[in-house]
């Protein structure tokens, strides 16, 4: 069942630049940034967990490290 909200006008304008197309719907728009804030939080969680045990496990390099491994000054 379709409802009305309130929304900021800077809201709305940023709603309307995330729009893949002018027929998407705001709906549209909300649905798709929900599901991509799901995935990404759960995926961020996993990788997350990966780093702190690669991190624990003492397998990582610092930043000059890995400066001289890809040859970047």
């Amino acid at each position: 069942m379709p409802t009305t909200i309130q929304i900021e006008n800077k809201i709305k304008e940023k709603l309307d630049r995330m729009k893949l197309s002018t027929r998407e719907t705001y709906n549209d728009v909300l649905e798709r940034v929900m599901e991509d804030l799901s995935e990404l939080n759960e995926e961020t969680k996993k990788e997350l967990a990966v780093a702190r045990k690669q991190i624990r496990e003492g397998k990582f390099g610092t930043h000059e490290e890995v400066k001289k491994e890809f040859d970047i000054r």
